[in-house]
């Protein structure tokens, strides 16, 4: 009789135990935080601030240190943001975060809230975006809703709406009553993650624009790494290159890396292409496949999906023929050199010839000689057409980058020609790369600052889809309210699918300097598989000096490199045990 009460009571202790830890729950990677407005930026209609009682303390009482809880201040005395409608002229306010956010907001009502009401939020990346209408200048809730009308609960409650991009929310009363808004809160969702790279320098520009880089991605990097995060909140494997980079060089080989990647994988079947059409971003799927292995020295990916790998292979290779120039079915490279079909052509080649050679060292490594073979001759046919650029800057840099052109040629003809216009945040990543490889690090850093220094001259706190110099000229900031007889960098812009305030103001393929900042400048660079051999050369140019790291398995390599009075350049390297640093030249290997 006790040994059967003891199985019971197995049995009853394996049950309790699969229902509280849920075996059929899959955790939310992102961690929850709560941020309070840093300004109110607009209000109109009957708007005051009420509190302990005494009106008149100013739009204050909605920023600043909030508890999120009911009530923020005494319960029955009305306290709070009051608004007063009428059912026919809306009061609204405009909040400000402060910076960039990926998330929703929680909005507090107060005691005396007239039942419950009906009110509309507007989120925008810019202030004139929350301000706007959908479908003025490509306003749209495509995606994710950024435009809603809800119901809140009357006297006391608080409730979460909204899962977008933002940093800017508009709130109106639609109901007729008086409405107390207790409090309006962001509720960020980000996934954790440890930096282990970084870097500093004398020039505080730089150094912002690496930590708005480095933030950019980190937002970017949600249950998967998205291209934006208020559209298309989609895993884009072009997008992913750059992201990836940066992601590897600052905290290393995050699981966010690998768990996207095998989203592509269970997601498209091998005989079609990456996100449905796109040939060129299949190949970028090989060239992350490598990526993530040379950086980190995790083989087990590929080999978990080997044959997965070997059937794009072959399917890659069926559009390499000696002496035949074949065209890839969907060929892309970005936006910007979209309607140059030429330089597409030529630039997708070449990015077919960088793939096939980093899925050919991948293929060694997982023991795929045959594979590897195959990938190695059709590499040296296409090293045999001298492919043109055509003028396009993205064409040039993977023309360069996949050595089917002297960089040099490409950074004389066309990279160095009218260095800040002609290329997209997509694809300045490799036109710095392409730079460095040509031995214009000085150039690159030029570019960075005057490029997406840019950005945060007009108010960025994250890097953009899109973006040109130019649209800088008489245009107001983004955290700036609409100003007559001024452009919206936001709203009056853009090309492709991107124009108007359909464009993302924060998009992980713009990241490339947070990587091209600690590989060019620092001049750490991996030279084998899990980072076991490094080259470290910095560079200074007009920087007095430079110091960081770049994460590597076990630790990150760190480096401090100064400028003497003669000009000499002084640098003093660690690293982790097992990582063998070579301090003399410069080696290029991704």
């Amino acid at each position: 009789m006790n040994r059967i009460l003891s199985l019971s009571l197995a049995v009853l202790s394996v049950g309790f135990s699969a229902a509280a830890t849920g075996a059929d729950e899959r955790p939310d990677p992102c961690r929850r935080s709560f941020i309070d407005p840093v300004r109110v930026l607009w209000s109109q209609g009957d708007c005051k601030s009420y509190g302990d009682g005494k009106e008149g303390l100013g739009s204050s009482i909605l920023v600043g240190r909030h508890y999120g809880q009911f009530p923020e201040g005494p319960m029955w005395l009305g306290s709070g943001f009051k608004m007063v409608s009428d059912g026919t002229n809306a009061p609204a306010v405009l909040v400000d975060f402060g910076r960039e956010l990926h998330g929703g907001v929680k909005i507090g009502v107060g005691a005396y809230t007239t039942g419950q009401m009906r009110i509309r939020l507007r989120f925008g990346e810019s202030a004139a975006e929350a301000m706007s209408e959908l479908g003025e200048k490509g306003a749209s809730n495509v995606h994710a809703m950024r435009d809603m009308v809800v119901e809140v609960a009357p006297n006391g409650g608080w409730q979460e709406f909204g899962t977008t991009g933002f940093r800017f929310v508009r709130l109106d009363v639609l109901s007729k009553g008086e409405f107390f808004l207790e409090f309006i809160q962001a509720v960020s969702l980000m996934r954790p993650m440890e930096e282990h790279g970084s870097f500093r320098c004398s020039d505080e520009r730089l150094n912002r624009i690496f930590d708005t880089a480095v933030r950019t991605v980190r937002l970017c990097a949600q249950p998967f790494i998205w291209d934006g995060i208020k559209r298309d909140r989609c895993v884009w494997i072009g997008d992913l290159h750059p992201e990836m980079m940066a992601l590897l060089d600052v905290c290393g080989g995050v699981d966010v890396i690998p768990e996207t990647l095998q989203y592509m994988i269970d997601t498209t079947p091998p005989d079609k292409w990456m996100n449905n059409t796109i040939s060129t971003y299949t190949l970028w799927w090989l060239k992350c496949m490598h990526d993530w292995w040379f950086r980190t020295g995790d083989l087990s990916l590929a080999e978990r999906n080997r044959d997965y790998f070997k059937a794009i292979c072959r399917k890659m290779e069926a559009y390499v023929r000696e002496g035949e120039d074949a065209v890839l079915p969907g060929e892309f490279l970005d936006w910007g050199t979209e309607s140059n079909a030429p330089a597409v052509h030529a630039g997708s080649k070449a990015l077919m010839k960088l793939a096939f050679d980093d899925a050919a060292e991948l293929s060694m490594a997982i023991g795929e000689r045959e594979n590897a073979e195959m990938l190695r001759e059709k590499s040296r046919w296409l090293s045999s057409y001298a492919y043109d650029p055509h003028g396009a800057k993205s064409a040039a840099a993977i023309l360069a980058l996949s050595g089917v052109r002297p960089a040099k040629e490409m950074y004389s003809r066309v990279i160095g020609v009218k260095p800040l216009d002609g290329f997209t945040p997509f694809y300045g990543y490799y036109v710095l790369e392409a730079m460095s490889m040509a031995g214009e690090r000085q150039a690159g850093l030029d570019v960075c600052r005057d490029f997406w220094g840019a950005m945060l001259d007009m108010g960025a706190t994250s890097f953009w889809e899109h973006f040109d110099v130019s649209w800088t000229n008489n245009a107001y900031r983004i955290d700036e309210m609409p100003v007559d007889g001024r452009k919206d960098i936001h709203g009056d812009y853009g090309e492709g699918c991107y124009k108007g305030y359909r464009r993302s103001l924060c998009h992980g393929w713009s990241a490339g300097p947070a990587a091209w900042l600690i590989e060019n400048i620092l001049g750490i660079r991996p030279l084998e598989p899990g980072c076991r051999k490094v080259a470290v050369e910095p560079f200074l140019g007009n920087l007095d000096w430079a110091e960081g790291s770049l994460a590597v398995p076990g630790g990150a390599v760190h480096v401090r490199a100064e400028k003497t009075v003669s000009g000499q350049i002084i640098s003093s390297v660690s690293a982790p045990s097992g990582i063998v640093v070579v301090k003399q030249g410069y080696e290029r290997k991704k």
